[in-house]
């Protein structure tokens, strides 16, 4: 039973629609690769739509209602966006829910060193990333350092035309016999990969004829940070830093059919579910859109989806829309419903051997549904029951959106989760949505601008659904 290219299907007004949609996208994923960046720049956005802190309206005393707009921010990581609907809170509300975290290179707490020379940031790869794909890119710092003064000072270097930018180094083919020899998970080791920073080291004092700092090309280096940024080596101990690949997204492709750019899982689904929800108008079911930290680490943490922020967020909602009981509260989350929205592993003929066609999804054919995901037997997996999905099946249609279904892969080949499971925990329906990725975790990573605009179609559907 295959599904047809969606782009077959498209009028002149189809793919104007597209276009500028996936423009936006792309500019958003190009000036957003971090779960910090990402849940700021969606705040704006969602201010610029009416949304106003719920934290503001519980302090003020204030009784929400149908078409009231409120978001919750925790930490600056994750963001919660909620729209009421006219009908109880009680009878469940329609949740989209996407991750805004994406694999990288951490730099440590005590980062920064000099060898031979050469000045490094030693870093702590974050999330599952094959290693060698690191080496030798342009690679860009995005971050925040926290000063004891409580100030905070944003970092991005590597960005602007005119920044510098840092890499970390390989061998040459000339000398890596031993290294080639070695499995791929081994070529470069977890703690090879060192951002190189500097080489120039600094000057004589006053100009006297004085023997060089011992390590004048990391003193070099601290110079600038002082400089420009007001930051001693001793506030990288409160810093969070992230080592991200540097440039724009781009459209990839003659026929501009495709995007590359870093951080697309799950960007490409995370940005589709925010306007998704800035669409959202009068809704009879509350519409909610959750983007949330620490996905691609087990969502473990304060930021993570299996904190309690989300039912905290509801049980204060409820309690200003005057419906709050404990009771009130479990019967929403148990009548929910939601739409994991993370990506799947698309189809690739390099590699189909890992794949089982019938069960996997193609690039261009729309949005993706994974009734599981899981490994070895389905593990870690939230299972949709089969009633819910006739019912995504049936909005879908309805709304004229084409969509697919898959499997992560074939049986024992691997396998990967989501936060799926953790909402199903509360009884709400709960099914994996999202787009399709070539080299998914890779720096760079490749998506169909189709399936990026059959999403936010499918998510618009599903937030409208009674």
């Amino acid at each position: 039973m295959e599904r047809p290219n969606a782009w077959k299907g498209y009028g002149e007004k189809d793919l104007a629609q597209l276009t500028e949609f996936c423009e936006g996208y792309r500019k958003f994923i190009s000036e957003n690769k971090t779960e910090r960046e990402c849940c700021s720049t969606a705040i704006e956005l969602a201010e610029a739509h009416g949304y106003r802190p719920l934290e503001e309206a519980v302090k003020a005393g204030e009784k929400l209602s149908a078409g009231d707009k409120v978001y919750a921010s925790v930490r600056g990581k994750s963001l919660m966006l909620i729209e009421l609907g006219t009908e109880p809170l009680e009878q469940g509300v329609n949740i989209l829910g996407a991750h805004i975290d994406s694999p990288r290179l951490d730099v440590k707490q005590n980062p920064l060193e000099e060898r031979n020379d050469i000045a490094t940031l030693d870093t702590h790869y974050y999330g599952g990333v094959k290693t060698y794909q690191w080496a030798t890119l342009p690679l860009a710092i995005h971050g925040v350092v926290a000063k004891k003064d409580g100030s905070v000072i944003k970092v991005v270097i590597g960005e602007d035309p005119s920044d510098p930018v840092f890499c970390v180094s390989d061998l040459l083919p000339h000398l890596a016999r031993e290294q080639m020899q070695k499995k791929a998970s081994e070529l470069i080791e977890g703690e090879l990969l060192d951002v190189i920073v500097g080489n120039r080291p600094r000057a004589a004092s006053d100009g006297a004829e004085k023997d060089q700092d011992k390590e004048a090309v990391k003193a070099t280096v601290l110079d600038i940070l002082a400089e420009k940024y007001d930051i001693t080596e001793e506030d990288l101990l409160s810093a969070e830093l992230e080592i991200v690949p540097a440039g724009q997204a781009r459209d990839m492709g003659l026929d501009r059919s495709m995007i590359l750019g870093y951080g697309q899982d799950d960007r490409s689904c995370a940005y589709p579910s925010l306007l998704a929800q800035l669409a959202c108008e009068a809704p009879k079911r509350t519409a909610v859109t959750i983007l949330v930290d620490k996905e691609e680490i087990g969502s473990r943490g304060a930021t993570s989806m299996s904190s309690r922020f989300f039912e905290d967020v509801m049980a204060e909602l409820i309690e200003a829309a005057g419906q709050g009981t404990p009771l009130a509260l479990r019967r929403c989350l148990e009548r929910s419903r939601m739409l994991s929205s993370d990506v799947s592993a698309a189809f690739d003929p390099n590699y189909s051997s890992v794949f089982e066609a019938k069960n996997s999804c193609f690039l261009g054919r729309g949005l993706t549904f994974n009734k599981y995901t899981g490994g070895s037997g389905k593990s870690g997996s939230n299972d949709a029951d089969a009633e819910y999905v006739a019912l995504i099946r049936r909005v879908m249609d309805d709304a004229d959106v084409r969509f697919q279904t898959a499997e992560l892969g074939r049986v024992d080949a691997g396998g990967g989760g989501t936060i799926a499971y953790i909402l199903a925990t509360y009884g709400m329906n709960v099914i994996d949505s999202g787009i399709g990725v070539l080299s998914m975790h890779s720096p760079w990573e490749v998506t169909s601008k189709a399936d990026i605009w059959e999403a936010y179609k499918g998510y618009c559907a599903f937030l409208a659904l009674e």
